[in-house]
């Protein structure tokens, strides 16, 4: 079953086709130099609407996760346990993600040091995170 696709529009499609091209793509603020995701039309901490695209070096930290045993959406009841994290990027800011590629969840902790790899699932292309080294 395909997951439920994103809805892309103008304000996030730069973020997408970064995606597809093999780059994660995140807002860093002219004014005040807050960086982030997901994408918006005006910074998340000032407001302001003087923003550029950069894009991440692909190496982040754990923030959180949680694994999932019982499907939260329908399009999902065939993919458990799966699991949904946060991260933060090296350049500041943090997403929700996915973890790949995880043998032990024993060994999985806050503050592992993680890499960007971007899968293509369903014709969506998504930015998940497996152990750096890995």
């Amino acid at each position: 079953m395909p997951i439920p696709a994103p809805e892309i529009d103008e304000t996030n499609r730069w973020y997408w086709d970064g995606l597809i091209l093999g780059e994660l793509r995140y807002q860093h603020c002219r004014q005040c130099g807050n960086s982030w995701l997901p994408p918006t039309e005006e910074c998340s901490q000032c407001l302001f609407a003087d923003w550029e695209i950069r894009t991440a070096s692909g190496k982040a930290t754990l923030v959180s996760w949680v694994r999932y045993h019982t499907a939260t959406h329908p399009e999902f009841k065939d993919r458990v346990p799966f699991n949904v994290a946060v991260v933060k990027l090296a350049e500041g800011p943090r997403t929700v993600t996915n973890l790949i590629d995880i043998a032990d969840w024993d060994t999985v902790h806050a503050g592992m040091t993680l890499q960007l790899k971007i899968e293509e699932d369903d014709d969506v292309y998504l930015a998940r995170f497996a152990l750096a080294g890995a």
